[in-house]
């Protein structure tokens, strides 16, 4: 059994395996520009970030019903429990849905079909963040933020998403805001394609409480400094970097660099279907391309709970890390 774990930075939308697209582009008669499952497969292969994100938001056009979306999450949390995963944070765009034609409503009560019973069908608590999308408008992401009011009861936090470069985290000091006011948690991609600037701003400006991505930290010493004494987590996705031109090689991948510096990292996903692995065959990767020690992972997993939203169920994150203390290798 893999090591027990959080998943804090997973996409649900980047979840989608090509036989689910298959299927659920068959029940809602929509015509994909692929023969089969094996040639979409084959098109899960990318230069950079934006050539992933076309394709991407082409495949969005199969969900269209609160039973899509169901099915989407549940599948994610079928895999994500037999890989080790016992809590999930789960980011959905809903922006990438509304300008579709599909009304939030359907997003979130379809996701919730799934989330809502997963500790007791998976074994896995969730948690569900909207993010905006940082290449669409600050206006268009304060609507999104106003349509997901009567839905609040069913969202943790907000996000900040999507392509990274020249999109500063500032743009949206106002949305972040308002969703503070509503008591929402708040978290933001940052320092994955953007410079350590972005991080910052996201921390002075947006007053996120965990940074997403974040690797780029390390060409700004004093940063480095700062996120390791005020205990900021980064959810690190290696893979993903690794798929999208982030790092050349998982050998270079930075993370053992960022836990020697003291930073409180954890190891996610992100996109799984996309980027070749979900939660546990991330930490087998980085075990085995990395040579990380048993200690290392065990530390990657006690700091998945830690940084996790699950301040509201103490209990369940103290039997988590219990579990992570107590596990073999």
């Amino acid at each position: 059994m893999p090591i027990p774990k959080a998943e804090l930075h997973l996409h649900v939308e980047g979840t989608l395996e090509p036989e689910l697209a298959f299927e659920l582009a068959a029940r809602n008669g929509v015509r994909l520009r692929y023969a089969d499952t094996g040639e979409l497969r084959a098109a899960y292969r990318f230069e950079d970030l934006q050539s992933f994100l076309d394709l991407y938001y082409e495949l969005l056009s199969v969900l269209r019903t609160e039973q899509d979306f169901a099915d989407l999450a549940d599948a994610y949390l079928a895999r994500a429990a037999a890989q080790g995963v016992r809590h999930a944070e789960i980011f959905f765009d809903p922006q990438a849905h509304t300008r579709r034609g599909v009304d939030i409503g359907t997003v979130v009560e379809g996701l919730w079909r799934a989330l809502g019973g997963s500790e007791q069908n998976h074994g896995v608590s969730t948690r569900l963040i909207l993010c905006f999308l940082r290449d669409e408008s600050a206006d268009s992401a304060m609507e999104t933020l106003l349509a997901a009011r009567p839905h609040l009861d069913r969202i943790t936090g907000v996000g900040l998403d999507s392509a990274e470069a020249g999109h500063p985290p500032a743009t949206f000091r106002e949305v972040y805001e308002a969703a503070a006011a509503l008591g929402l948690r708040r978290v933001a991609h940052a320092g994955e394609e953007g410079p350590p600037a972005y991080i910052t701003e996201a921390l002075d400006v947006l007053g996120v409480e965990r940074v997403d991505h974040g690797l780029r930290c390390l060409e700004d010493p004093a940063l480095v400094e700062r996120l390791v004494r005020e205990r900021v987590p980064l959810t690190l996705c290696p893979l993903s970097n690794v798929r999208l031109r982030v790092v050349d090689t998982l050998a270079e991948h930075p993370l053992p660099a960022l836990l020697d510096a003291g930073l409180l990292c954890t190891v996610n996903s992100d996109d799984p279907a996309y980027f070749g692995g979900y939660a546990g065959d991330t930490f087998d990767a980085v075990r085995d391309t990395l040579h990380l020690t048993e200690d290392r992972l065990r530390e990657l997993a006690r700091n998945s709970f830690l940084a996790s939203f699950l301040d509201d169920d103490e209990e369940r994150r103290a039997r988590c890390l219990a579990e992570v203390e107590a596990y073999t290798f």
